[in-house]
């Protein structure tokens, strides 16, 4: 994968696959401290320490229908070459939580991507599921609720094409606000 936004998608998507019901994606970017931090935190089946290391084995997949397993272990492999590293957090039963830091200004790090974007379309792709965004820099912060989102227009309005493109557009010009002057 060559932007970041693409290892955060497949991460999501291997939450909703878990059963997860609520998704917290947080990115904290920080130019004064050199720091690309991304964590995707879900409530689905979670793992237990065995299945934990099979993840990040790229010959390994719970998934039927493939072979292999490549999202996570090309992400690590990603945030090493960058200076950093991913882990795991899980608990069967409880969730998982998937942390990746690398350095901000690391010459191999790739480019952060159609942030906005991925996040809307994940939105929109999983209506039945909760999404906490949090995005994070030295100076400004952006917050994105489902939950709130839902609570105003209730769950049959959540689908409703004034609300998506409502939801869209305050995606993309948060992220736009907040990411101004590049990283």
């Amino acid at each position: 994968m060559e932007e970041i936004a693409l290892h955060i998608l497949d991460i999501v998507e291997n939450s909703i696959s878990a059963g997860a019901t609520i998704v917290k994606i947080m990115i904290e970017i920080s130019k004064k401290r050199d720091l690309l931090r991304i964590v995707v935190e879900d409530d689905g089946k979670g793992m237990d320490e065995e299945e934990v290391k099979k993840a990040l084995d790229p010959f390994y997949t719970s998934k039927k229908n493939k072979k292999v397993g490549l999202g996570i272990p090309m992400f690590a492999q990603m945030a090493e070459n960058c200076g950093g590293y991913l882990k795991i957090e899980s608990e069967k039963g409880k969730g998982t939580k998937v942390i990746a830091e690398m350095r901000l200004n690391h010459i191999d790090r790739p480019p952060l991507g159609d942030l906005a974007s991925t996040i809307f379309t994940t939105i929109l792709g999983h209506p039945n599921v909760d999404f906490l965004i949090e995005i994070q820099t030295d100076d400004k912060r952006v917050e994105v609720d489902t939950r709130q989102i839902k609570e105003i227009v209730g769950q049959e309005g959540y689908l409703h094409p004034e609300v998506i493109r409502f939801i869209k557009d305050n995606i993309e010009s948060e992220i736009e606000d907040i990411l101004k002057g590049g990283i």
